[in-house]
């Protein structure tokens, strides 16, 4: 399937990615947690249409993805779009949606999908004409989010309505996390040989300061020790040995 979507990463603070996607049918433009608004706008000014930004979307209420909305919203007079259940402490909305909702986005369709376990609120973001799942700090390249505010049972759910996503699902996550990924996720496969040739790949892009996302859930389901869990109890002791590893 061909499509009109781009989506870029925009590098933020010192290891954020806020993630930019145009629509080339309408021009619609949407940015996902701009945690820092400089590199944001920079990006923006970069685009077609210099400037343009329809709508802001988040995926939860963590300073290092939202800290940048009032500045882009005052450049651009973008909307934004965010959690029901996180709209108290998230910048104000002028749309909030629910787990399951779905909304017109460009000329695609955006469905809102509830992933707590980083955050109680936190939500993905997923535009099937796009081919790109927004999932902020629940599902990274070769990890998942630490377990700030939920259980170990809300992220397993979480990372199995990720998992059922299409195989070309782009994976938006937002952070560049995946080196140190990938040495844990070593720890625990290590005969899995894609996942040793996706370390040595990783490896190659980090040495040349490139980015190693986004990455897609394909990929994900056949070296990411986390998404790969059989079930809630070896997700629970993967990310305590995570939180742990210091290698």
């Amino acid at each position: 399937m061909t499509t009109t979507w781009t989506v870029t990463a925009v590098p933020c603070l010192s290891d954020n990615y806020a993630w930019l996607l145009r629509d080339a049918t309408t021009g619609t433009v949407a940015l996902c947690d701009p945690g820092e608004a400089g590199p944001c706008l920079a990006a923006l000014r970069a685009m077609p249409e210099p400037g343009r930004l329809d709508w802001v979307l988040l995926t939860h209420h963590h300073g290092d993805h939202i800290d940048g909305v009032a500045e882009v919203v005052a450049a651009t007079g973008a909307k934004v779009l965010g959690a029901a259940a996180d709209a108290h402490r998230l910048p104000k909305l002028d749309l909030a949606v629910r787990p399951g909702e779905t909304v017109p986005l460009g000329s695609g369709t955006m469905t809102v999908i509830d992933t707590p376990g980083h955050t109680r609120g936190h939500v993905a973001l997923h535009i099937p004409e796009a081919r790109a799942a927004l999932v902020g700090d629940t599902l990274f390249s070769l990890g998942c989010g630490r377990l700030l505010e939920g259980t170990a049972a809300e992220m397993f759910g979480s990372l199995q309505r990720l998992n059922a996503l299409p195989d070309d699902t782009l994976v938006c996550c937002g952070h560049e996390y995946t080196e140190s990924n990938a040495r844990f996720a070593l720890t625990v496969e290590p005969d899995n040989a894609a996942l040793r040739a996706r370390a040595e790949q990783v490896r190659a892009l980090r040495t040349k300061g490139r980015a190693t996302v986004p990455t897609t859930i394909a990929e994900e389901r056949a070296t990411n020790p986390f998404l790969r869990a059989k079930d809630v109890a070896e997700l629970a002791a993967r990310r305590t040995g995570k939180d742990n590893f210091r290698g």
